[in-house]
């Protein structure tokens, strides 16, 4: 199947976004203090997490996107902002003064994680308000909506956001977050992984069982579709049709950190363009079979991807 010029797809996206932070060195030692690895750092990188990397995403894809958040006046929330206006995005972050810039800190040693620090909170009532009047002004300029909840606050008026999106005749996909997805209510997909479908619908004894637990959940929530991304099982897409499963494409698995933002990326784009649902499923599974061979949160590019499906 080749890739669609995604260059006409217009999307937007709303979320938390976070400063992901990375200290790279060497671990030659256990500390004489506490039984823990002392690693010396040499090098940090800075990439921009959560909803930002999603955006990043979609522009390494070629599409067109404008990004819509909360950051704090901080040191970090500066940093986002010259990273991502680096990457050819329409960026919109509202200051919150009340609030510090979401960080994920990372300590890397011998190419593994060893550790993940997280600064975050809550972004204040007032500047959320002032982001869904800016949301519906941003609507008619796009042809989806991506919603990317990490938990962190920034969704607070999700409800109202795909109301008003679905509305204006938009495609909305949600990347949920949490085990109360009554929130996510209208949307057209919603991309959980397995963990998080599990926390909402209880464990399935086998694939039939899955089936049912998820056509229910698709029902009750009036979703056109459910996605469920299932680590070395790949993907499966439900519908009131059936279900398109993809098995997982990864030739090595380095880091599936961010792997869910590739692939709400890269369905959105596809979505977008006017693919059918079982092309857009199976660009996004192979996307995130290239993306999960990076370290850390990574974007795959058009052409690494146009690469793989050859």
């Amino acid at each position: 199947m080749a890739l669609p010029d995604l260059a006409a797809a217009r999307l937007l996206i709303v979320g938390d976004v976070m400063l992901d932070r990375y200290w790279f060195g060497e671990v030659a030692r256990i500390s004489p203090e506490a039984p823990v690895p002392v690693v010396k750092v040499g090098r940090s990188e800075e990439r921009p997490g959560g909803a930002a990397n999603v955006a990043r995403n979609v522009a390494a894809l070629g599409a067109r996107v404008a990004l819509l958040s909360v950051v704090g006046d901080d040191e970090a929330g500066r940093s986002l902002q010259g990273l991502l206006a680096a990457s050819g995005i329409d960026v919109s972050l509202h200051l919150d003064v009340a609030i510090s810039t979401t960080v994920k800190l990372r300590v890397i040693g011998r190419q593994q994680q060893l550790l993940r620090i997280d600064f975050e909170t809550a972004p204040s009532h007032e500047v959320l308000r002032a982001k869904l009047v800016e949301f519906a002004a941003r609507l008619p300029a796009c042809d989806a909506v991506i919603l990317s909840d990490y938990g962190k606050g920034g969704l607070t008026h999700i409800g109202e956001m795909i109301r008003l999106a679905r509305a204006a005749g938009k495609i909305v996909l949600v990347d949920p977050k949490g085990d109360d997805f009554s929130k996510y209510a209208g949307a057209t997909v919603v991309t959980p992984n397995r963990a998080e479908l599990r926390a909402v619908v209880g464990r399935w004894q086998d694939d039939e069982d899955l089936a049912r637990r998820v056509e229910r959940l698709r029902c009750e929530l009036q979703l056109e579709a459910l996605l469920v991304t299932r680590s070395e099982e790949g993907m499966s897409l439900f519908q009131a049709g059936g279900a398109i499963h993809e098995r997982a494409v990864a030739r090595e698995v380095f880091d599936v950190s961010g792997a869910g933002d590739t692939v709400i990326a890269t369905l959105a784009a596809m979505l977008a363009c006017g693919a059918a649902w079982q092309h857009a499923v199976h660009v996004a599974n192979v996307a995130a079979g290239v993306v999960v061979g990076k370290l850390g949160t990574a974007v795959v590019s058009r052409a690494e991807l146009a690469m793989a499906l050859r």
